[in-house]
């Protein structure tokens, strides 16, 4: 095991999964050749051969283990059933109870399972289910955001929760480099989940323009504006994009009412996609991409451009060792 590895890989790097179909089988291989854990994200809706077929092409581009990730808020039974028949390394669940039942069912098929939280009560819940480990996410990240704690505050609460339970506790939230690695060490953690700075990748499946938002923007704003109908009460950080500093204030709306701005196939299935839909535009979306949803954490700033996903992980371990060795080695 290298530096900081975690759940038996190289590094304490996780790749988190992006959806709808952002973190796609070339983005997830390339972190588990890299030495990190790379997540699919599964369908919002039950889809098992197609969810079959990302992973079968995911193995075809890697003999590393990875990871598939579901959001407990859709369905998902047929989804996670497949995962554990094709006994993928590690099932990640979010938005939803993580169940001892579930728990004993991922461990029955040889498959760890790790949900994402946002609170310390949640944590709890998840240690007393026997979880293989915990991703802590804090108010500054990405996407959908569970929790109303900044990370500083949160996560050494959960990491003192955990205590000689074995599990360990990664990281999320406005992380995008080396700096952002060693403090959430220093604050308990054995490693780091990143989304916004992976889908900056050159192997992500997110459109061109969305990549190049995310090195020409640097602020985001925490809101409910996107998917009110198709996700209610799950609110979200994303780009301050010129469409959504216009439109932020709109009350009472959602995108049932509103027009279509785009079309795009999403894991497998044609798509209209509507103003303030909840969907980021992946890299075959058509039609006025500039108005879709483009999420982002808080430390989108920091990055200044596309790169491989393998340089990334690169970048945060040497730099985090460099940064250790160099500040506080002789303290």
């Amino acid at each position: 095991m290298g530096w900081k590895g975690i759940l038996g890989f190289e590094y304490g790097i996780v790749q988190a999964p992006l959806g709808a179909d952002i973190s796609g089988p070339e983005l997830v291989a390339a972190v588990a050749n890299a030495g990190g854990l790379g997540f699919l994200k599964a369908p919002d809706w039950e889809s098992t051969d197609y969810l079959r077929g990302l992973i079968r092409k995911t193995r075809e581009l890697t003999d590393k283990p990875f990871g598939v990730a579901v959001v407990l808020a859709f369905p998902h039974e047929d989804n996670i059933r497949t995962i554990l028949e094709e006994k993928v390394a590690v099932l990640e669940v979010f938005w939803g109870k993580c169940s001892k039942e579930l728990v004993l069912q991922a461990h029955r098929a040889g498959v760890k399972i790790v949900p994402q939280v946002g609170g310390v009560e949640e944590a709890r819940e998840a240690i007393n289910a026997g979880v293989d480990a915990i991703i802590v996410q804090g108010r500054e990240a990405g996407g959908h955001v569970i929790g109303q704690e900044g990370l500083i505050s949160l996560l050494p609460r959960v990491v003192d929760l955990v205590g000689d339970h074995n599990i360990p506790v990664i990281a999320a939230g406005g992380i995008v480099d080396a700096r952002g690695y060693v403090a959430a060490l220093a604050l308990g953690a054995h490693g780091v989940c990143l989304g916004t700075r992976f889908v900056a990748t050159v192997e992500s499946h997110a459109h061109p323009l969305y990549k190049r938002k995310l090195v020409e923007l640097e602020k985001t704003e925490y809101t409910d504006v996107f998917g009110r109908a198709r996700w209610p009460d799950a609110p979200q950080r994303a780009l301050a994009t010129p469409f959504f500093s216009n439109w932020e204030l709109l009350p009472h709306e959602n995108e049932l009412n509103q027009p279509v701005i785009g079309h795009s196939t999403i894991h497998g299935q044609e798509k209209e996609i509507r103003r303030f839909a909840g969907n980021v535009p992946n890299a075959i979306a058509t039609g006025d991409v500039e108005s879709m949803a483009m999420y982002a954490g808080e430390g989108v700033g920091l990055i200044k451009e596309i790169i491989p996903a393998g340089e990334v992980v690169r970048r945060l371990v040497e730099g985090a060792q460099l940064l250790i060795q160099q500040k506080f080695s002789d303290m």
